[in-house]
């Protein structure tokens, strides 16, 4: 007897509706997954510093696993009755999993620890391979659920491409995820909060279980051992191996050009993944077979565009302007889109096509993924560890694109062969990165490239500016360092301070080298040991040869380790009197860990008794709110933390007790010259009277490495145009300790009371002063600097504040009938070094002819700026 129509038809709407729903089911799935994937590698990175290295394998982790999952589970998907419920167990036994990794990972990082000192590169393979293994047992499982899903909707009808593609698509929602879970409530309970979700998604599996459509008994398994022939699925693995090579390479281009913070390196994710999930969706109305021939040649020359697009990219990142930080993540991933949309979205297609090119049912659709996974875990892998030390990341990406192609030939007609000489041509010319004036055409529109140097860390460049003066830029955006003689006071004043402090310093650590520069302060110390931790093989290069004019040749007077900051306080088995924390960009990924309570805890642990840990702070990089959370994360570590500031940079230094007789007992030590080096020629006074006190901020959230808050505040506070310096400069000036208090701190003795008495008052002037020029009252800012000078001359901030405004002014000196020349010497009485003065009498006594003149103040000027591009013609390189 057969069904009635209406019958049928109510059977029809049920299982449509039942598709639906696990469709939605698995949209969630896809959520879930990825937002796991995010938040392993945000732990991961806590381990690997500031590197890809946590990418790198947590996309290889994750792909292998789901591969193999998938592989394995669409041969078990054809013996099981109920699919559904494998896919909740699944889910479930992955919730627990991802719960319980965190101790997991600390018996990893106790077993690591307890094999001793390693090198950087051993104890990077070693983690590698036991966090990869870690994270492959869940994405196994991940896999798994994949045909068990395929499985449960066979009688439904519903199309691979749907369901491929729509969980494709909830990963990008889930990459997102984690940006409002973790500043929000921690890693530990981001993880909490997938897990619940995850849950729920295996609770309404199993409830759906029961309204399974048709009958599903076990089906027999095919006698072949691969229903899919294993040349496709080694081309198709190829194509996966492409994809997530582009994907990698993508993460450290874009993340470069458009700062790399945490929320840019989670829209990236999200953009790659919503072009693989539209382009599955869309190859469902791909129907034609031509589009085999298309596919190749159209993958790969469109990734080969987006290398074309860096320029542009990057001088869009450098001018544009943003209303806050959603408008900056929309219009970023916009301009991510136009670059990778037109690539993702034919790799998205692929599965779908190819699938239906088979003819096979839908089990072999997840083979078919296992491969392309697999393929692409092996693509992270030689991408991360391989292509881009060894080529560089634009040819990484360009040699990901002439592989798509290849790979993608094998379903292709011979006749499309011909476009492969044509993308050879166009990856020629993009092989490398363009020049740094390319890539920020205002920022260093006139700038050359003297060295760039790629490796798996970081992109390290060494420009000349069209003064001549050179800088250090890590990641294109970001400028370490700068051979600028104002720059060069700056750099070395974060070593003067902490050794000045220090009443006799015999070890010094650098958690930084950068150019050098800074530790070269170092010199004028006698029987000073110095080591330096450097993360950047291009730094520590460009520190030994391209600066060593400027830092003395520190390279040469030091121990240099190679290593990350965190890493190397973890391991290390020395201590040091003084320690030095050098300036960094806290808003880009993996920074702000150098911020955190665990950080400061590790320096303590490394200073000798009575030692000295700095860490300095440029101000202008934070707001009140959140340079609070890093006061308040010091000063849970150190009791006696305390805070200097010196210009616009902020230094907390936690020091037992500082002392006014310490520092001249560490002064007299050295000869007049040496004591003159030691304070840059300010004198011990004026370092003293920078002195602000300890800053309490009350009650609230500290920088946690498993609790972040700096990475994800700041983004929110520079797009949103809240880098207020009349606010931070008034926050600071009201939280100063007063004169008789900063006094009694120093036990300044009554003969000594005046002149530190003159460089404390010196330096609040001058900070009063700055207030009054970011208020817009030049009148009130000149009047206060001038008392600010009368009371401490020697403070070089104050004095080269007033030569800049006297300098200003002597065009119309000039223009007036005075004596320029004159003017200019009564600069260089007040401030020495002052360059703009030195030029312009240099360029007087040439102009009238006094050789011998013109030759000392040219050797004067050669000595403090010896890269000066007016002294190129008399000097050489």
């Amino acid at each position: 007897m057969q069904s009635s129509p209406s019958v049928a038809m109510s059977l029809t709407k049920e299982s449509a509706r039942f598709g639906a729903f696990v469709i939605l089911l698995y949209f969630f799935s896809g959520v879930v997954g990825l937002a796991y994937q995010v938040l392993w590698a945000r732990m991961l990175s806590l381990q690997f510093g500031v590197s890809i290295f946590g990418v790198v394998i947590t996309a290889a982790a994750f792909m292998f696993g789901l591969g193999m999952g998938a592989m394995q589970g669409g041969r078990w998907a054809r013996r099981v009755s109920s699919p559904l419920r494998v896919f909740a167990l699944v889910e479930v036994l992955v919730a627990l999993y991802a719960l319980s990794l965190p101790f997991m990972l600390r018996l990893v990082n106790g077993g690591i620890a307890s094999l001793g000192a390693v090198s950087l590169d051993a104890w990077y393979g070693i983690y590698g391979v036991v966090t990869l293994l870690m994270i492959v047992l869940p994405a196994w499982a991940m896999g798994v659920g994949f045909p068990m899903v395929l499985r449960a909707l066979e009688p439904t009808g519903a199309s691979l491409a749907r369901v491929y593609g729509l969980n494709t698509c909830g990963g990008a929602v889930g990459a997102l995820l984690p940006l409002w879970l973790l500043p929000l409530m921690g890693w530990g309970l981001a993880v909490w909060a997938v897990a619940l979700i995850g849950l729920g998604v295996a609770a309404a599996a199993w409830w759906m279980s029961r309204y399974q459509p048709g009958n599903m008994p076990p089906t027999s398994v095919t006698t072949r051992a691969f229903p899919v022939p294993v040349s496709t699925l080694l081309a198709y693995a190829g194509v996966g191996a492409a994809a997530l090579i582009m994907e990698i390479g993508w993460t450290r281009l874009f993340g470069m050009l458009l700062l790399r913070t945490e929320y840019v390196m989670a829209i990236i994710l999200a953009v790659f993944l919503t072009g693989i999930g539209l382009g599955s969706v869309v190859a469902r109305r791909m129907q034609a077979r031509w589009w085999f021939d298309v596919l190749p040649a159209a993958a790969g020359l469109f990734a080969l565009v987006s290398l074309w697009g860096m320029p542009s990219l990057s001088a869009w990142a450098e001018r544009a302007v943003f209303q806050g930080l959603l408008s900056a993540m929309l219009s970023q991933g916009v301009m991510v889109a136009l670059l990778t949309l037109p690539v993702t979205l034919l790799l998205g297609a692929w599965l779908p096509l190819l699938h239906r090119r088979l003819n096979t049912d839908k089990a072999s659709g997840a083979l078919l993924y296992g491969a392309n996974a697999v393929g692409a875990a092996l693509g992270a892998l030689v991408a991360g560890f391989v292509l881009i030390p060894w080529w560089g990341t634009n040819a990484t990406i360009a040699f990901a694109a002439l592989l798509v192609f290849l790979c993608g030939m094998a379903w292709a007609r011979r006749r499309v062969w011909w476009f492969l000489p044509l993308l050879g041509a166009l990856a020629y010319p993009v092989l490398q990165l363009p020049p740094v004036s390319v890539l920020l055409p205002e920022a260093q529109a006139h700038s050359r490239d003297l060295s760039v140097e790629e490796d798996a860390l970081s992109i390290t460049h060494v420009v000349e500016r069209d003064d001549g003066q050179r800088l250090l830029l890590a990641d294109l955006q970001r400028m370490d360092a700068s051979s600028d003689p104002l720059a060069i006071t700056s750099q070395k004043n974060q070593v003067r301070l902490p050794l000045l402090l220090h009443p006799q310093p015999q070890s010094v650590l650098f958690l930084g080298l950068g150019t050098g520069i800074s530790a070269a302060a170092s010199l004028p110390f006698p029987q000073l040991e110095r080591t330096a931790v450097e993360l950047s093989q291009g730094a520590i290069d460009a520190a030994a040869h391209w600066f060593e004019p400027v830092n003395g040749g520190i390279s040469k007077k030091m121990e240099i380790v190679r290593d990350d900051a965190r890493r190397f306080l973890r391991t290390a088995d020395r201590s040091y009197d003084v320690i030095i924390g050098d300036l960094f960009h806290p808003d880009l990924v993996g920074r702000s860990a150098l911020l955190s309570v665990q950080q400061f805890e590790r320096a303590r642990a490394h200073l000798n008794p009575g030692g000295v840990f700095v860490q300095w702070l440029a101000l202008n990089q934070f707001d009140p709110t959140t340079l609070a959370v890093v006061l308040r994360s010091f000063n849970q570590v150190f009791d006696h933390g305390v805070v200097f500031i010196e210009g616009f940079r902020l230094a907390l230094v936690a020091i037992d007790a500082p002392s006014a007789q310490a520092t001249f007992a560490n002064l007299a030590r050295m000869d007049e010259q040496a004591q003159a080096a030691a304070t840059g020629q300010e004198g011990g006074w004026s370092w003293l009277g920078r002195y602000w006190g300890r800053i309490e901020v009350g009650p609230g959230p500290v920088q946690d490495e498993w609790a972040p808050v700096i990475e994800y505040r700041l983004p929110k506070v520079r797009y949103g145009g809240e880098m207020d310096m009349v606010r931070m400069q008034r926050w600071l000036l009201s939280k100063r300790i007063g004169l008789s208090a900063a006094v009694q701190v120093f036990g300044v003795a009554e003969a000594q009371r005046e002149a530190y008495e003159r460089a404390f008052v010196g330096t609040g002037l001058a900070h009063r002063a700055w207030l009054a020029e970011f208020l817009g009252k030049p009148g009130e800012a000149q009047r206060l600097m001038r008392l600010a000078h009368q009371a401490n001359p020697q403070d070089r901030w104050i004095s080269g504040a007033i030569a800049d405004r006297m300098f200003g002014g002597l065009e119309q000196v000039v223009a007036r009938g005075g004596d320029g020349r004159t003017l200019l010497e009564a600069i260089l009485r007040m401030h020495p070094g002052h360059m703009d003065s030195l030029k312009a009498l240099w360029q007087l006594a040439r102009d009238r002819g006094d050789h011998a003149e013109a030759e000392r103040l040219r050797q004067t000027i050669s000595l403090i700026s010896p890269f000066d591009s007016a002294l190129k013609p008399r000097l050489t390189q």
